[in-house]
């Protein structure tokens, strides 16, 4: 119930070493269209990992200290706890950072209802008076906004990030983490994908829950059925080649082979497909067990990406923030 995701398809991965070369975060940026690279960040799935979060956020810092942004595709906190958003807060201002940070809502960030008090785990007594829109009550002030989907930009780059609308729990109690998208979410993320294609740009989505078929993790059962209205998500992104998806949640290790893919969805008219990327996890790593589970990776582990978008591919880097150390790479050329 705490560990939930999707399925997966195959996809190529081109491995390599690679390096940044110093600069400034204060330095200006300019746009790809304008012949200058624009890099950012993703990261998921802090879950309470303070020590693990600054870790990674003094690698990011010192590997891409021009990074546009940082995005984090949700699982911010352990519980929801506005202390625990305050955490969070806190450890980010401890460390360089860029000024734009897209967050996106996780799982976990609905689990207080699971505590009686902050001491006192109470399953069987959910919600413990916990109503739904206090949780979403805080994730917005935390996130400054006043909904869960929102748009910024990267120098330029469009970061879009998407969310749940509903902790399924409250609704049918035969859910839990499931993922509801209202009508609205879906009309404003359809009307920026043409918004974007129109002007041939590539458009980064920010999400929480990987999709059905698509990355490391997602074949697993654990992981079937995360969204509630997957098909209609998948046909307003794989209509759309220039579209890259960051999902986490699911903690699979970025060292697996299909870290990254070409999802096609069948009936968009569009043979390409669009990129699904898993983003790793600050907070453990898992793999598959070989029974249809998972097990823990063991050891350190704090992983992320750093994604380069240039004036005609998208290069993806894996990053182990713990060894700081590149694990792999890929490029993806764009379509327009």
């Amino acid at each position: 119930m705490d560990r939930r995701a999707l399925i997966a398809a195959g996809g190529g991965t081109a491995l390599a070493a690679a390096a940044s070369l110093p600069q400034a975060y204060a330095t200006p940026h300019r746009g790809p269209g304008r012949g200058a690279a624009v890099r950012f960040n993703v990261i998921s799935d802090i879950q309470g990992d303070l020590r693990d979060f600054g870790r990674a956020l003094d690698d990011m810092a010192a590997v891409n200290p021009h990074s546009a942004g940082l995005a984090v595709a949700g699982d911010i906190t352990p519980r929801g706890y506005d202390a625990e958003y305050a955490q969070v807060s806190a450890e980010l201002a401890r460390h360089s950072h860029p000024h734009e940070v897209a967050w996106a809502i996780g799982n976990h960030e609905f689990y207080v209802p699971k505590w009686r008090d902050p001491g006192t785990l109470s399953q069987d007594t959910w919600p413990n008076h916990t109503t739904e829109d206090s949780l979403f009550r805080s994730f917005h002030r935390f996130a400054r906004r006043g909904t869960v989907h929102a748009e910024t930009s990267f120098g330029g780059i469009p970061v879009l990030t998407l969310g749940t609308e509903r902790y399924a729990h409250y609704h049918d109690p035969k859910l839990w983490d499931e993922v509801w998208i209202s009508d609205a979410q879906f009309t404003w993320l359809e009307d920026r994908l043409w918004h974007w294609s129109r002007r041939r740009k590539p458009v980064m989505v920010i999400t929480h829950h990987p999709l059905p078929d698509t990355v490391s993790g997602t074949r697993n059962k654990l992981y079937a059925s995360d969204y509630l209205q997957a098909d209609r998500l998948l046909g307003l992104l794989g209509r759309h080649p220039d579209v890259f998806l960051f999902s986490g949640h699911t903690h699979w290790d970025l060292e697996l082979s299909d870290w990254v893919v070409r999802r096609v969805v069948p009936g968009t008219a569009n043979l390409s497909g669009f990129t699904v990327i898993n983003t790793g996890a600050v907070q453990t790593g898992y793999r598959d067990d070989g029974k249809g589970g998972e097990v823990s990776v063991g050891g350190t582990f704090n992983q992320g990406l750093q994604v380069e978008v240039r004036r005609d591919a998208v290069v993806i880097k894996a990053r182990d923030f713990a060894r700081r150390a590149w694990l792999k790479e890929i490029t993806v050329p764009l379509a327009r």
